[in-house]
C-alpha cells in the first residue's frame, strides 16, 4: 500500500511547532498551492511575509517569515481540517465562523484560495482547507 502524503499538513504542522518555538523563520517544500495559502496568511495578518528561494525548480522552497506580537505568536492555533483521507466540502452558507470571526477559515475554491468570508460574499463553496486563530 502507497503512503499517502500531506504537503499541506506537513506544511502548516512546520510553522505551528516553529511559531511555538519562537523561531523568526520557517524553511517548507514549495507548492504553488501553498504560496496561495502563504499569501492569505499574510494578508490576514498572521505572518510577516514569505518569499520563494532556490534557483532550479527541484531546488525551490518557501522561507516564511512569522510574527509575534511581543514574544506571542500571532499564529495562536492552526488546524488541518480537510485531509487526503476524508476531504470536507461546504456550500458558501455552510462556511464554517472560526472563533465568531476572530479566526479564519482557508477555503481552496473554483476562484483560488480565499478566507471564508471572502468565498461567502462570493457565494462560492469550496474545500476548508485550514482553521487559524
Amino acid at each position: 500500500m502507497a503512503a499517502i502524503s500531506d504537503s499541506i499538513g506537513d506544511a502548516l504542522t512546520k510553522i505551528r511547532n516553529a511559531s511555538r518555538a519562537k523561531h523568526p523563520a520557517v524553511d517548507l517544500r514549495f507548492s504553488r498551492v501553498f504560496a496561495q495559502v502563504l499569501e492569505v496568511l499574510k494578508r490576514e495578518g498572521f505572518i510577516r511575509t514569505y518569499k520563494v528561494i532556490g534557483e532550479r525548480p527541484s531546488h525551490r522552497m518557501l522561507r516564511v517569515y512569522l510574527k509575534y506580537a511581543k514574544t506571542a505568536p500571532a499564529i495562536a492555533q492552526l488546524i488541518r481540517v480537510s485531509k487526503p483521507g476524508g476531504r470536507l466540502y461546504r456550500k458558501s452558507r455552510e462556511l464554517p465562523r472560526v472563533l465568531g470571526g476572530l479566526g479564519v477559515a482557508i477555503v481552496s475554491t473554483s476562484k483560488g484560495i480565499v478566507t471564508e468570508r471572502e468565498a461567502y460574499q462570493q457565494r462560492i463553496g469550496g474545500e476548508i482547507l485550514c482553521y487559524v486563530w
